[in-house]
């Protein structure tokens, strides 16, 4: 069982930075791929990014790419997504997952979610 928790969301201007945080309970986070989605309002949940249990990553929308790092630090049970150069448009509610494979945390199929993080970018 894996409990995950966020945290960082909140309002910034647009072309502002945050830093997500998701920690994870248990002694066997560095067994699991993380990953990041978000779900602006009347859309569906998006893929953003994911990090395999030995760092590969990968990530979903060309809009993030270059922009949004997700890294992990398994001594802190934490995966984190770096947002910078922030647009009007990523405004979510941001969810951590967690899957024992990368392939299902990328399908949206993970076993583990947290309660997500509200995102609001103004113009």
């Amino acid at each position: 069982q894996v409990q995950l928790v966020e945290s960082g969301g909140g309002l910034v201007q647009a072309g502002g930075s945050l830093r997500l945080s998701c920690a994870a309970s248990g002694r066997t986070f560095r067994s699991y791929a993380m990953g990041w989605f978000r779900q602006a309002p009347g859309k569906e949940r998006e893929f953003v990014a994911a990090i395999s249990q030995i760092g590969g990553v990968t990530y979903g929308p060309d809009s993030v790419k270059g922009r949004f790092t997700i890294s992990r630090d398994n001594a802190k049970n934490t995966v984190y997504l770096q947002m910078n150069s922030l647009k009007p448009e990523d405004t979510a509610v941001y969810y951590c997952a967690a899957a024992i494979t990368l392939a299902t945390v990328m399908g949206n199929e993970s076993n583990y979610w947290g309660q997500g993080t509200q995102v609001t970018v103004s113009s």
